[in-house]
């Protein structure tokens, strides 16, 4: 397994990346919140060599839903995902990660 790696200074960051960089996807996205870092794995080859794109930020979330506000680079959380204006974040704190944990071993 190969890991790329792409790191922000803030969720903010993150979520704005995400946001703009996956737009053929839904509104709705996944991050993890895993051994002090929020990130995401995206995956850069469909073939037997597993690439990811590791995109990561040092800071914890708690698990839930994230509203974000792309163009005010803010997010609060909610209780559900109403507007198809804005970009969702699912908050996820796993309890073990093994693509994550070899990520963070190779920082």
């Amino acid at each position: 397994m190969e890991i790329e790696y792409e790191e922000f200074d803030s969720i903010e960051d993150v979520f704005m990346y995400m946001s703009s960089a996956a737009p053929p996807m839904k509104n709705t996205m996944p991050v993890n919140s895993y051994k002090g870092y929020v990130m995401s794995f995206i995956p850069l080859s469909s073939s037997a060599n597993e690439t990811y794109l590791m995109i990561y930020a040092k800071g914890t979330l708690d698990p839930g839903i994230y509203e974000f506000d792309f163009t005010t680079k803010s997010f609060k959380k909610v209780d559900s995902i109403e507007r198809a204006d804005k970009s969702y974040f699912v908050s996820l704190t796993p309890k073990r990660n093994t693509i994550a944990d070899y990520a963070i071993e190779k920082l």
